[in-house]
């Protein structure tokens, strides 16, 4: 069983964010800090390296570090439940295509969304705060998850053609039926 126990402290944080993307851009996609708790058994997707625990029936398990104003943009799961826990701090969920609805999360409250719902997170709090998120029902790998095409304008106004660096790396911007903004 000693394998089967994760040390909070002994965590790294996942190496999936290309340090040479601009950390604006980057913060449209990922929770400044991803730290995986439970990967995916016989899953080799940067999603679950070195998470220190592996295989719990499809379930995986990291914890999302926000600083401030921080969180990942709108974006969808096709075929996994993501579901949040808040450990540390408030975080504002929003949800649906264009993000109108949300609600206010303090410590230990849970929301889980459903495959196709697009959903963003955003730290609302004065200091750094922790989102658990588990993502189960499904294989969770970079072709379950879909950004909103607003995502992928928020990310070109970073640097034009970087959004291409994320559809290289398995990320598509056609989440739920919202169009970006004009500029």
């Amino acid at each position: 069983m000693k394998d089967r126990i994760s040390r909070f402290k002994e965590l790294k944080p996942l190496p999936i964010q290309n340090p040479s993307i601009p950390e604006k851009a980057r913060d449209v996609v990922y929770a400044r800090k991803l730290l995986s708790v439970i990967g995916l058994d016989g899953d080799s997707s940067p999603i679950n390296a070195g998470a220190p625990i592996v295989g719990a029936a499809g379930m995986t398990m990291t914890l999302a570090v926000c600083p401030p104003g921080q969180g990942p943009g709108l974006h969808n799961h096709l075929r996994t439940y993501e579901t949040f826990t808040v450990l540390k701090g408030r975080f504002e969920v929003r949800w649906n295509d264009d993000g109108t609805e949300r609600a206010v999360l303090e410590q230990f409250d849970t929301i889980s969304l459903p495959p196709g719902i697009c959903r963003a997170f955003r730290n609302i709090g004065d200091e750094e705060g922790m989102l658990q998120v588990r993502i189960t029902g499904g294989v969770h790998d970079r072709s379950d998850i879909a950004f909103t095409p607003a995502a992928k304008q928020d990310i070109e106004a970073v640097r034009r053609g970087l959004a291409a660096e994320f559809e290289k790396a398995g990320f598509a911007f056609n989440a739920g039926g919202a169009q970006p903004k004009s500029s």
